[in-house]
């Protein structure tokens, strides 16, 4: 589908999006759930909302850019490569329905052209959640 074509594009045209996914909301629940991807596997399919990185751009709603992961008390690890990461709403109206998060293997990876790219595509992702 159309976020699967997102994740690989992005994984191909950026250099160092070395894990490019989606995590859909699961508002009942309170937890994301792991959608379309392209990298390597990750244990984390399912994540409570507040919990980790991810977790917390579902309770607030703003894009989160972590130069350097190890820096982080809140961060759930996939794997000791992983370096750097940003994670981005996507929202239809006020509520939060998924998020991109991509991580990359080189720190401070993901500056403000990434952000406002990813944040544009968010934007334009927003009406096939709704």
């Amino acid at each position: 589908g159309i976020l699967r074509g997102v994740c690989e594009t992005l994984h191909q045209e950026r250099s160092a999006y070395d894990w490019v996914g989606f995590y859909l909301a699961e508002g009942e629940k309170q937890e994301l759930v792991l959608g379309p991807y392209v990298g390597a596997r990750t244990e984390h399919t399912r994540i409570p909302f507040g919990k980790g990185i991810c977790g917390q751009v579902a309770l607030s709603k703003e894009t989160l850019v972590v130069p350097d992961v190890a820096a982080e008390d809140n961060y759930l690890s996939c794997s000791t490569d992983v370096k750097s990461e940003i994670v981005i709403p996507i929202v239809v109206g006020d509520r939060f329905v998924a998020q991109i998060d991509i991580d990359s293997h080189s720190l401070g990876r993901f500056g403000t052209s990434d952000r406002s790219l990813l944040q544009k595509l968010a934007l334009a992702l927003a009406p096939h959640f709704a």
